[in-house]
């Protein structure tokens, strides 16, 4: 069993996007400073639960040098998302035509993508959270006028995550073959959320 990881940074860090969701409380979306949350993201991406992320043998040192390349890409974004100043998830943003993804599908003006590792529960499931979590984050990508079309591609494997989206209101897409695994691309527009 891991322990549970140190909060990040003491210092509150500036949110891109903050939002109150009534019976759950406050939402913030905190970009990733690899250097101080590189504890709690290895934690959290080695964990068993968190084997469609690829990367449950990382180091805390790789997993440090993977969000120090990101954090250098115009293209591609990572965030934590606290509820409540404690960070219950990852959230990363890319542009579909600037990865792999891109060549698998016919990316559309506006499309924007995104991946979502929920952090460990801290006690019971709490009814609703996942939704209340994933209203948040659509809001945040949807408020830039550019970003028509959310895309996301699951592990294939990874039915809890497909269906949460599928009630999310995305639709089905194609299976796809990525660096390391079959996926199913989702897609929810900005008219059908």
């Amino acid at each position: 069993m891991t322990p549970e990881a140190p909060p990040t940074a003491s210092v509150r860090r500036e949110a891109r996007w903050e939002q109150t969701v009534e019976g759950f409380g406050a939402f913030r979306v905190v970009p990733v400073d690899p250097a101080a949350d590189a504890g709690l993201i290895h934690s959290w991406v080695t964990e068993e639960r968190a084997r469609f992320w690829g990367m449950l043998d990382a180091s805390r040192t790789r997993v440090q040098e993977i969000y120090d390349h990101l954090d250098g890409l115009a293209t591609h974004h990572a965030y934590l998302v606290h509820r409540d100043d404690r960070p219950v998830a990852l959230f990363q943003t890319y542009d579909p035509g600037a990865d792999p993804v891109g060549e698998c599908y016919d990316v559309q003006p506006g499309d924007f993508g995104v991946h979502l590792l929920l952090g460990p529960a801290t006690g019971e499931g709490e009814r609703g959270f996942t939704s209340a979590l994933l209203s948040v984050l659509l809001a945040y990508v949807f408020s830039d006028p550019r970003h028509t079309r959310v895309v996301a591609e699951p592990d294939i494997r990874n039915d809890r995550m497909t269906t949460r989206l599928l009630r999310t209101g995305f639709t089905l897409g194609p299976e796809i073959d990525l660096p390391g695994k079959r996926a199913r691309l989702l897609f929810l527009t900005r008219d059908h959320r």
